[in-house]
């Protein structure tokens, strides 16, 4: 049964100074394999909101502010295995299909017709693939720091490991039984990872996530970068000390069997419009493409991509390092639809 109920939690100040808040909804909504927790802020057309690793939904704080105030409905989840959210242990219930029918049930509960979704790191993959599957649901997509790529022949940790990157890719390190306990000390692992993943680091320290020497879980030097909301990053750390980071390695690892669920959307592209947001100094990003991939290049994967915007001086937290700039892009994007 999908239904929807009141959820209380401490108020979480955006990063849009200057501007008293608009209200802010949060809620328990029953969707179709279990709980989800939603914050909800505006009213108008629906925009919704799915973050990657490690986080929550109140890293689109800024973001959900900007489009209300355009006249928009800004709903953002924690996704499953985050939060406050379902999070079963099988990494096998972690595949894109178990996130879309996660999206279309969180619509179903709110009753949503249809949304534009927004995605960040693997809340990208997933918004791309819900666009993928449910045209009929999703009707424009935004990806900040993940490019879309079709299903191909072999999935992306086979074409890593051909391509000689099999003892050295992070992810690969991320997949092994076990991995949650370098995670564990939340106060140590967020800090380092939104660190050394920003572009605050000196360039020749910054992460690459095919040299296992400069990975992402090195002390870092302060406990906020200075582009962080100081209250977004102690939520983080006492979110992931409570649930732990099972539910968002489960991500790595079910990749495989996303691939194999899906050889019918082999090659398919995304045709709804699109938008493409990217930090120039994010070293996931210098992984999917060149330095400035062409518009015809990403055309390709998805045929009606409005435009791409590169974010010079950003890292990978491009929605936080540059939230002003990325704010812009996704207003403008929205008013043009």
């Amino acid at each position: 049964m999908i239904g929807v109920g009141l959820w209380l939690a401490p108020s979480f100040t955006s990063a849009s100074a200057g501007k008293a808040d608009l209200p802010v909804r949060r809620k328990m909504v029953d969707a179709i394999d279990g709980r989800f927790h939603v914050i909800e802020q505006g009213e108008g057309p629906a925009v919704v909101f799915c973050h990657g690793f490690p986080d929550t939904a109140e890293t689109w704080r800024s973001q959900m502010q900007a489009v209300a105030e355009a006249g928009y409905r800004a709903i953002a989840l924690d996704m499953r295995g985050y939060g406050q959210s379902h999070a079963p242990t099988d990494p096998d219930l972690y595949t894109s299909l178990h996130i879309v029918g996660d999206l279309v049930g969180v619509l179903d509960a709110l009753s949503i017709d249809t949304a534009v979704i927004v995605g960040h790191d693997w809340g990208a993959d997933h918004a791309q693939r819900a666009a993928l599957m449910r045209p009929d649901r999703f009707r424009a997509v935004v990806s900040l720091s993940i490019p879309f790529a079709p299903r191909g022949e072999i999935d992306q940790w086979q074409a890593l490991r051909d391509q000689g990157l099999g003892d050295t890719y992070y992810a690969f390190d991320l997949m092994k039984p076990g991995a949650e306990a370098s995670f564990a000390d939340a106060a140590r692992s967020i800090p380092s990872i939104l660190y050394w993943l920003s572009a605050s680091p000196e360039p020749a320290k910054r992460w690459d996530p095919a040299d296992p020497d400069l990975h992402m879980l090195r002390p870092a030097p302060t406990a906020v970068p200075d582009w962080a909301a100081p209250a977004y990053v102690r939520h983080t750390i006492e979110t992931f000390w409570r649930t732990g980071f099972r539910g968002g390695l489960n991500y790595y690892r079910a990749l495989p069997r996303t691939f194999d669920l899906m050889p019918a959307y082999k090659d398919a592209v995304i045709r709804q419009p699109a938008l493409y947001i990217w930090g120039a100094a994010d070293g996931l990003c210098r992984m999917f493409h060149p330095e400035t991939p062409s518009l015809v290049e990403l055309r390709e994967a998805q045929p009606n991509l409005v435009r791409q915007v590169r974010l010079e001086n950003v890292g990978h937290w491009v929605h936080h390092e540059a939230a002003g700039r990325v704010n812009t892009a996704l207003t403008d994007f929205l008013s043009d639809l």
